[in-house]
């Protein structure tokens, strides 16, 4: 088997990985991303798969750290597609900011772990160019009873 590691492309290191980026649905009240100047910036993602929320409920509550975990690898895999809508190609997106927003309960203090698997999976797909900036935070409620969004800031290299 291939290590992702090994391959040339982001596409290719996506695909060897076993993902494909979704193809995101249009809103009629928002764009998935805008840009200004060099930035883009992309729109508060949830866990989408094929149009289906993949989890709802609160972290540390109703949903383990484990699922959000994947919860927000799938956020973060609609943000990549959101950003190759805006340049292109994925080879040309680099990540320079994300903002994870972790629907838990008041003594979970784990938004980081969850966010850390979002950033493991731009590092993986991305390599140097899924580097960023990163805040976490502990909401107390997100759109549809969502574990968790994503919001990113991009730039095309």
């Amino acid at each position: 088997m291939t290590s992702a590691a090994n391959t040339d492309s982001a596409s290719d290191r996506l695909q060897a990985l076993g993902l494909a980026l979704p193809e995101l649905r249009d809103n009629p009240y928002y764009v998935h991303h805008r840009s200004v100047d060099s930035s883009i910036y992309i729109s508060g993602q949830l866990p989408y798969q094929d149009g289906w929320l993949l989890g709802q409920g609160t972290v540390g509550r109703d949903v383990e750290l484990e699922t959000a975990k994947e919860l927000a690898r799938h956020a973060a895999l609609n943000c990549l597609a959101a950003a190759v809508q805006a340049v292109g190609d994925l080879d040309r997106v680099r990540i320079v900011q994300m903002l994870v927003f972790v629907a838990s309960t008041p003594d979970f203090g784990e938004q980081s772990n969850v966010a850390s698997a979002a950033s493991d999976l731009l590092i993986e797909v991305l390599g140097e160019n899924g580097r960023h900036a990163r805040t976490a935070i502990g909401v107390a409620g997100l759109p549809l009873n969502s574990p968790v969004e994503i919001q990113m800031v991009c730039t095309a290299v």
